[in-house]
């Protein structure tokens, strides 16, 4: 009985290796032919992409101008001495992005639940929220920026502060929260209505369905605008410098002042945008997943 088995054991697996999948000729083939296209398509961009550099540094380098230009914009000994004050001041703006970006999504999620609660009784809120919202979104954030970090000073009021960190922060969060309140309330309105019906019938209170039904969708729906903002904001944290505060942008401000060569200030942007490349190619790859989940009809 046991040879039996053994045999039938033996004969199972060569069956198994039998049926075993073995791709068509046809089938390597073309297989093969998508290998060599990608990699003759790998080649063709790189050496066009070479090409394209070199063509580039012969333009601008050979083009009237580019001694002055390089030595007004792009001095080696400035630059050597900008980047260390630059990414010391640069740790400041991290802060406040990490502070407001914060506070931003706190308030603007207060101010979009505002603008959509039901009823005649909540009006007066509605129409508060809809005010600071559109008050913010239209008045230019370095107009703000001067009102809050210059003229709340000037009140000379009992315990509020004077620091240009601070009020620059504040200044940023007003605004940036407008920004958001109107992407959170996108997200929240762009939920069907009978989302908000089915978590009633099954006994939810009117505040318990937004926070366990609606909002957990809004949110996930509107992740790449957000981030969005978020990226904006980083690059904005470098506008409280005009109060005084020493960040990145002061940072470099101060040497070129000094020196009369303005190295510095490109020193200064390319640290904010290698800063923000990461931020913005995450935003890309979370906006692509979503839509490939939502062609794929899965769950956004």
């Amino acid at each position: 009985m046991t040879v039996a088995k053994a045999e039938s054991g033996e004969d199972s697996g060569e069956d198994g290796m039998r049926d075993a999948y073995v791709p068509s000729q046809r089938r390597l083939d073309r297989e093969r032919h998508k290998r060599a296209r990608a990699r003759r398509a790998t080649a063709i961009a790189a050496l066009s992409t070479l090409v394209t550099a070199v063509v580039l540094y012969v333009v601008v380098v050979g083009a009237p101008g580019w001694e002055r230009t390089k030595e007004t914009f792009f001095d080696g000994q400035y630059a050597r001495e900008a980047l260390p004050k630059v990414l010391e001041g640069l740790w400041l703006n991290v802060r406040l992005l990490l502070i407001c970006g914060v506070l931003v999504l706190v308030l603007g999620m207060l101010i979009a639940i505002a603008r959509t609660l039901p009823g005649p009784v909540f009006f007066p809120v509605r129409a508060l929220a809809a005010a600071y919202t559109d008050f913010f979104r239209g008045l230019p954030l370095i107009i703000n920026l001067m009102i809050v970090v210059f003229g709340v000073p000037a009140l000379r009021l009992q315990g509020v502060t004077v620091d240009p960190v601070l009020l620059g922060g504040t200044a940023l969060t007003l605004t940036y929260s407008a920004y958001v309140a109107e992407v959170f309330r996108a997200g929240i309105e762009s939920v069907h209505p009978s989302q908000r019906a089915a978590a009633r019938s099954l006994g939810l209170t009117n505040r318990q369905a937004l926070r366990h039904v609606v909002l957990p969708q809004a949110v996930r729906r509107q992740v790449p605008p957000l981030l969005n903002d978020l990226v904006s904001l980083q690059k904005d944290t470098g506008l409280v410098s005009i109060g005084g505060a020493i960040d990145a942008v002061r940072a470099a401000d101060i040497i070129a002042q000094r020196s009369l060569n303005y190295t510095p200030y490109i020193v200064a942007g390319l640290v904010f945008v290698a800063l923000t490349i990461p931020m913005t190619r995450f935003t890309d790859w979370v906006t692509a997943r979503m839509d490939r989940q939502r062609a794929q009809g899965g769950s956004v």
